[in-house]
């Protein structure tokens, strides 16, 4: 008779808990603010005139409602992974293994791919020799292998690495709204009337893009320092300064540029620094940019690999992915190939053919997180000094009903996409789930997705 394979046991009892209410926020920040600032005031402006600050509004309140349920659940759930980890948490190892492909490959793979060719465009622009062939793809090597190195050595030095690029792009911004107070006319915001329910719906969805990544932070949950105080603080003052800098952001290009906002969709944060200070402003305005994007990447391949960490400690993905180093303390096989991932997706541009995925995706995930805040909340044993969301269920409720209504904005092809990766991932999991069952492993924590005893 074939002998039981040992189970796997918990690895995260291995990561160093050294993140506190700061880096939970300054994470959060420096994953939300990427590239999408900087040019969709521009896009938002050619919808909705000077009501563009309301769906700024709108997006907030569906992102602070949406957060309050992450708060609710990484209060007391502190495995690898974040969001995926709460999922899995809620509705079992299915649903989780699903979310960790909408969200880790759909999303966060694809979004820093996307990003990281308009880094290496913009760099271009210096040294044209980047635009194409192999320095190209030194340059796109350079900068993933870099990142994973210093993540490698430690989570403490991706943590600094955020709050230095975080503090080096926020610095142009608040440059630039201190700056704007002075010049902006304010009679460019005279409404015309109440935009319809359809063209906010469709500013909305697009705005969205500049909300989505703040959960990001909460992938290293195995590494924040008493959750319980720091997840609830952190995320939900990371995302009520964004509110804040984003629609400052977007009335002092509304104020300064005019009526020229909505023809601008390639740079209107530099030419409304251009109007205000000439080329040097512009200047500062495009190497803030640059320093977003990079950071925004970091903040990925600081984050993204604990997934493939928890799902490797679930046996889903090979055994190896979960692997912790045993100087730096951080699973470095996962973010050695996160990083090689996004590299082959900046590489071959195969991101064009999945970045469809990318919104429809997102919205999932959350809708997924608010059900089930709303779930744990009333089967599972309340943890003493966990967080709390005030009202009740009311956030999880109204969370998930403004996630439906964005989704009623997605295309007919952004269901198809999901639907098929939902559809291949199930086949997957199943298929997976047999070989494990096959192999006899004693059942055991690190293999949760077997319920049953060999």
């Amino acid at each position: 008779m074939q002998e039981p394979v040992a189970a796997p046991i918990d690895a995260d009892h291995r990561l160093r808990r050294v993140i506190g209410p700061w880096g939970v926020g300054v994470n959060a920040v420096n994953s939300t603010i990427g590239g999408g600032i900087f040019v969709l005031p521009g896009f938002i402006a050619a919808l909705l005139g000077p009501a563009a600050i309301v769906c700024y509004l709108i997006c907030g309140l569906v992102i602070a409602l949406v957060l309050t349920c992450f708060a609710e659940i990484g209060s007391f759930v502190d495995r690898s992974g974040g969001p995926i980890a709460y999922i899995e948490e809620a509705f079992g190892p299915l649903a989780g293994f699903l979310a960790w492909i909408l969200y880790t490959i759909g999303c966060e793979a694809v979004s820093c791919a996307a990003i990281g060719n308009i880094l290496v465009d913009m760099l271009a622009q210096i040294a044209p020799a980047l635009a194409h062939g192999v320095p190209r793809i030194l340059a796109f090597f350079v900068l993933y292998a870099g990142l994973a190195a210093i993540n490698i050595r430690g989570i403490q030095q991706g943590v600094r690495l955020s709050v230095i690029s975080t503090l080096a792009k926020l610095l142009p911004m608040f440059l630039l709204i201190a700056a704007g107070i002075f010049f902006m006319h304010w009679r460019e915001f005279h409404w015309t009337g109440w935009p319809s329910a359809t063209k906010l719906g469709e500013g909305s969805l697009l705005i969205f893009f500049a909300f989505q990544g703040p959960e990001e932070a909460l992938c290293t949950s195995a590494e924040i320092r008493n959750p319980a105080r720091a997840v609830p603080r952190g995320i939900l003052g990371a995302i009520a300064a964004l509110i804040l800098l984003y629609v400052a952001i977007q009335t002092v290009c509304m104020g300064v540029l005019g009526s020229a906002l909505a023809l601008d969709s390639t740079a209107p944060l530099a030419n409304a620094a251009a109007y205000m200070a000439g080329s040097p402003g512009r200047s500062l305005i495009l190497i803030g940019a640059a320093i977003s994007i990079f950071g925004s990447i970091a903040a990925s391949v600081m984050a993204a690999p604990r997934s493939f960490f928890l799902m490797a400690e679930d046996g889903m993905l090979p055994r190896p992915l979960a692997r912790v180093h045993p100087r730096f303390h951080t699973p470095y096989i996962s973010i050695a190939v996160f990083a090689a991932i996004t590299f082959a997706l900046s590489v071959t541009g195969a991101f064009r053919h999945l970045a469809i995925l990318a919104t429809a995706s997102i919205l999932c995930v959350y809708l997924a997180i608010c059900l089930g805040a709303l779930k744990l909340r009333y089967t599972r044993e309340k943890v003493p000094g966990a967080f709390r969301a005030p009202g009740g269920p009311t956030a999880a409720i109204l969370g998930s009903a403004a996630i439906l209504w964005l989704l009623t904005s997605c295309g007919r092809a952004e269901f198809i996409a999901v639907g098929g990766t939902l559809a291949l991932g199930t086949l997957y999991f199943f298929i997976r789930r047999r070989m494990l069952l096959r192999q006899r492993p004693v059942f055991a924590p690190g293999y949760p997705m077997l319920d049953e005893q060999p």
